[in-house]
């Protein structure tokens, strides 16, 4: 808003508002904190008998009814990270779509319990922002 004299009418800028301007380091550690929670999610630990690394989204998604909403709630937060560090709507659109497919697809009996076990939403998410990272 700005304006030449205290009563005339307040103009309004049309341009685009840009990114949140954090800096790079802040960003790192945002991503840093990203990956961990991704790994810990869905990569904390490996079986040894199917040679395979599965994470808490599989293990919590194992309780009937709750589970996958506590695993999605969890995931949220690389969503709400990548919006502080000023990512675009998009980016966090197609993240929460993937907590969503988990969500809905992990919900289901039996076959959703494979599935929060093989689709790994966390992982693609820290994958999204580290890309779109590197392109900004």
């Amino acid at each position: 808003m700005s304006s030449s004299h205290p009563y005339s009418a307040p103009t309004f800028s049309t341009a685009k508002p840009k990114s949140k301007g954090v800096d790079h380091a802040t960003q790192m550690a945002a991503l840093r904190r990203v990956d961990k929670i991704s790994r810990l999610m869905d990569t904390a630990f490996k079986v040894p008998i199917i040679g395979r690394r599965v994470g808490w989204d599989g293990i919590i998604g194992l309780v009937p009814g709750v589970g996958d909403t506590i695993t999605a709630a969890i995931s949220a937060y690389p969503i709400v990270e990548a919006l502080r560090m000023g990512a675009p709507r998009t980016l966090a659109l197609r993240m929460a779509a993937n907590v969503g497919v988990d969500w809905l697809v992990g919900s289901v009996p039996i076959l959703g319990d494979f599935f929060d076990f093989a689709f790994r939403a966390n992982i693609r998410n820290a994958a999204l922002l580290r890309r779109w990272l590197e392109k900004a």
